[in-house]
């Protein structure tokens, strides 16, 4: 006779905190419940009357071990960032039975995931970027500039961060620079759709269907944008991204509407927004440990640890789902199919079991394993354009700029799923 196993159900109050978009723009809550996790119960399963039930994975060796496992954890079956069971039902109502607003790579599993992606990895190696990086230089220049302009203090923020990512990858996407202030605001609404401060209604999202509505909204503004783009690019193909997604061939056939929508959104949001709360959390991150600051300026080949150790201490994609296709075995625990896991990479890369003193901010880690960009199939496409963006960043910064300091309180987006600083106060002092 078997004996039935008594799976790990997670306190409600921890429950109540993952679920809780406020829990998000506290780090330190947020890292506090992930701490009593790794501690106390590093898989178990979140129970709550709105949500399906999902397993909540926190340490790095199991984040590690469901990324690379493809076959096992689909993205594609189920939603791929937690969704409430209502909202759930509205978006396959809204899109004829699917769980996802838009199909991305991060809504595709393979063969599609791997055909798709294959349409645009060559623009993102590092050694095409490459021939790029003279023209980012001088964006990053140009953005500095800005930033001196405004005397000895600024809003990193809403005056940098935002802006200089946003206008690498347009540039490459082909997006006009007259209209990069729309991609900024829809990539907020999109990833900010919990927040006030940043979403479309600018009101408090109290509904499901509030907060559907914002989103949804944002996501077809998108489409019907680069449906635009895409017209023009087919009659007029030009050497931008935006070209190659148009002009997209899989299976032998054009690549369909949906999926060309969804890759332009997909570029024109991921593209840019998690560089700059990278960046942002690089700067924050200096403000605040004057020490690690000297020691960069004192060996500028520190840019290079300083560029991991700001992805990883910022981790701006906070989770993704997956979907277990078959009963398998995690760490002692039995995941059934069809159970649904959250990924929490902010956990992981906080992990002690593989990061010495991790809510450090240190910049002499001798290797820094973190999971930031995810793993295996799905790691992700503009990691080595986001490296290099930093790193051109930080090169120039340290030429101009001696010292910063914080210059107010810095403010974190309420964002389950990217999020990061949405204000950042500084005060510097020039060379």
């Amino acid at each position: 006779m078997d004996v039935a196993v008594q799976q790990p159900v997670l306190p409600d109050d921890i429950t109540a905190a993952l679920l809780d978009s406020h829990t998000y723009a506290n780090l330190d809550l947020l890292s506090s419940t992930y701490a009593w996790l790794r501690r106390n119960m590093p898989l178990g399963i979140a129970k709550s009357r709105n949500f399906d039930p999902f397993w909540v994975v926190t340490r790095h060796a199991d984040i590690l071990e469901v990324s690379k496992n493809n076959k096992v954890f689909h993205n594609g079956d189920r939603a791929t960032i937690l969704t409430d069971r209502y909202t759930d039902l509205l978006v396959r109502y809204l899109r004829d039975g699917s769980p996802h607003l838009a199909r991305t790579l991060a809504h595709m599993d393979d063969p599609d995931h791997r055909k798709y992606r294959a349409l645009t990895s060559n623009w993102f190696t590092a050694s095409n970027l490459a021939r790029r990086e003279e023209a980012i230089r001088e964006i990053a220049r140009g953005f500095i500039d800005r930033m001196i302009a405004k005397g000895n203090e600024c809003d990193f923020v809403t005056e940098v961060a935002v802006h200089y990512p946003l206008h690498v990858i347009m540039q490459i996407l082909g997006v006009p620079i007259e209209d990069e202030p729309l991609m900024l605001r829809l990539t907020k609404q999109v990833f900010g759709n919990l927040d006030e401060d940043l979403n479309r209604s600018g009101e408090t999202v109290v509904t499901a269907e509030q907060g559907l509505k914002g989103l949804q909204e944002a996501v077809d503004e998108f489409f019907r944008y680069f449906d635009v783009i895409t017209q023009d690019r087919r009659r007029e193909p030009r050497d931008d991204l935006a070209t190659v997604i148009a002009q997209g061939i899989v299976d032998d056939a054009p690549i369909g509407s949906f999926e060309a929508m969804s890759y332009y959104s997909l570029v024109s949001t991921a593209g840019h927004d998690t560089v700059s709360a990278s960046m942002a959390g690089a700067l924050l991150g200096l403000a605040t440990h004057p020490t690690q600051f000297a020691k960069l300026r004192e060996d500028a080949e520190l840019i290079s640890r300083l560029v991991e150790e700001a992805i990883r201490w910022t981790s701006p994609v906070r989770h993704f789902m997956r979907t277990a296709t078959e009963d398998y075995t995690l760490s002692g625990q039995d995941i059934r199919k069809g159970d649904w896991l959250m990924l929490c990479y902010l956990s992981g890369n906080q992990d002690e079991a593989v990061f010495e003193d991790p809510m450090a901010f240190r910049l002499d880690r001798p290797t820094n394993k973190h999971v930031a960009f995810g793993f295996g199939g799905h790691m992700c496409l503009g990691q080595h354009l986001a490296r290099m963006e930093m790193r051109v960043f930080f090169e120039e910064f340290l030429t101009r700029i001696s010292h910063v300091e914080l210059a107010g309180k810095p403010q974190h987006s309420k964002a389950v799923f990217v999020g990061g600083l949405k204000s950042l106060p500084l005060r510097f002092t020039r060379i």
